[in-house]
């Protein structure tokens, strides 16, 4: 790589870098956990043709794309939390809550489709998933 791409690149990340606030390990935590539910909501469409998103349950490129589109508009709700700490002066307040509630969303995903592929997670991770979702849970 010559060095004028170098230097874009460069510049290309520390952008970004600052639209999310910093690099830290909130955002590093919500980088990965999106990474991962695409990753096994992959798995459950291509593998296990079990995905609750396509009528098939198999893979969609249209799905996909929503999918994608969703992950770039979570990552617009950081920036907006960032510009708005900023402006009110509140520290990151506002961003660590937004990463926080993404990361649990993100979470709660993947432990989602990894039931879908049939691995098996302890009752009590099973019943707050369903509570979040709004299920009636037996007790």
């Amino acid at each position: 790589m010559n060095i004028e791409k170098t230097t874009i690149l460069t510049a290309a990340g520390a952008f970004g870098a600052a639209l999310v606030g910093e690099w830290d390990g909130a955002i590093i935590t919500l980088l990965i956990f999106m990474a991962a539910d695409w990753f096994t909501g992959l798995i459950v469409a291509g593998v296990f043709k079990k995905s609750p998103k396509t009528e098939s349950g198999a893979l969609e490129s249209n799905a996909g794309l929503k999918g994608l589109c969703r992950k770039g508009a979570m990552l617009l709700l950081v920036i907006v939390a960032v510009r708005l700490d900023l402006m009110a002066g509140l520290q990151g307040i506002l961003r660590t809550g937004v990463i926080v509630a993404l990361v649990c969303n993100e979470a709660l995903s993947i432990l989602e489709n990894v039931g879908l592929m049939g691995v098996e997670y302890p009752p009590i991770i099973k019943n707050a998933i369903d509570k979040l979702q709004g299920k009636k849970i037996n007790e």
